[in-house]
């Protein structure tokens, strides 16, 4: 049986180094593997949580689309659509909040997180909550059940999404019988979470982020502000604790990874391997960079893709809802 492996980035600002090393790459790898079918999407109405300028929304929905693209992903042999394409899945998402129950949204880590920062703050503890956030889980959970997918790639601070999935769909298959596939996810262990310049997790909410495509200039500006240690430039530093170093082996070859490996035991400057640095990412971000920039340039050949993208996934997305439709008692 054909496995599924679904992938979905929102829109709620630039794509930034830690969104390539923590889900694009590892998704773009599975792709290549003729074994599964790979559906990406641009989750646009999850980034309607939290943006709610309709041009910035606009942009980063095509931007999240165009970076996509530019890195390599082939539309005609995956399923690549924007998430409001697809009704079923908003369908489904009413369906499946009907078999949530509420604690478990209470105990999700987004939820939670806020209500923990009001209380420290002395705010009202749903300050700030809309009810999109509070169930995004569940609509979540229709993005991945509405396409059956077996496996869904995540950073281990998205892992819970997944288990709600499978607890909503558990729950909907012991009413009405085995409906759902419950789905597994894919971490990838060799992926920490990427800090950010300032030594904290690298998130658009800090402001700590380190944009894909940022011009040269900026670029070699933001890498110089990256938080290192006072050790001397002939003193031994550590490759594994090096936010330098992680990111210099996603950009570098074998035979570079080495030679920076030994230049860390010997003994090397924070400002000679920044600038190394800067010269692999940006050799690599090159020509992604210009087809990123072209194809921003072009919004509706980016429409068109994604309209090809919708029509394949709703291929699938609307026979299985028909299904649903049966189990719950729906006629149509």
């Amino acid at each position: 049986m054909e496995q599924i492996v679904l992938t979905g980035i929102k829109p709620t600002g630039q794509i930034h180094l830690g969104n390539y090393i923590g889900a694009i790459k590892p998704a773009l790898k599975l792709a290549e593997n003729s074994d599964y079918q790979a559906a990406y999407f641009i989750a646009d109405y999850h980034g309607l949580t939290k943006i709610h300028d309709r041009e910035e929304f606009r942009t980063l929905t095509y931007g999240v689309a165009a970076t996509w693209l530019a890195l390599g992903l082939d539309p005609e042999k995956t399923i690549f659509y924007r998430q409001s394409n697809v009704p079923e899945i908003f369908e489904l998402n009413w369906i499946l909040a009907c078999f949530s129950p509420k604690g478990l949204m209470n105990r999700a880590h987004a939820y939670k997180g806020i209500v923990d920062s009001n209380k420290q703050a002395g705010k009202e503890v749903d300050n700030g909550v809309n009810m999109g956030l509070f169930t995004y889980p569940i609509l979540m959970a229709a993005d991945i059940l509405a396409f059956q997918a077996n496996m869904v790639p995540v950073g281990k601070d998205q892992i819970q999404h997944v288990e709600i999935a499978r607890d909503i769909a558990e729950s909907f298959n012991h009413q009405y019988g085995e409906t759902f596939v419950l789905p597994e996810y894919i971490v990838d262990e060799e992926t920490s979470i990427l800090p950010g310049l300032d030594g904290r997790k690298m998130s658009k909410s800090y402001h700590n982020t380190i944009p894909l495509f940022e011009e040269p200039a900026k670029l070699q500006k933001l890498i110089n502000k990256i938080k290192t240690d006072s050790l001397p430039p002939e003193a031994p530093k550590d490759t594994e604790s090096s936010i330098l170093f992680t990111l210099y082996k996603e950009f570098a070859s074998v035979e570079e990874i080495a030679q920076m490996h030994k230049k860390y035991e010997s003994g090397i400057g924070w400002g000679e391997v920044k600038k190394e640095l800067f010269a692999v990412m940006n050799r690599f971000l090159e020509e992604p960079r210009k087809k990123y920039q072209e194809l921003m340039a072009n919004p509706e050949k980016i429409d068109l893709i994604l309209q090809n993208g919708a029509e394949k996934a709703r291929a699938r997305t609307l026979p299985f809802l028909q299904e649903v439709r049966k189990q719950i008692g729906v006629l149509r």
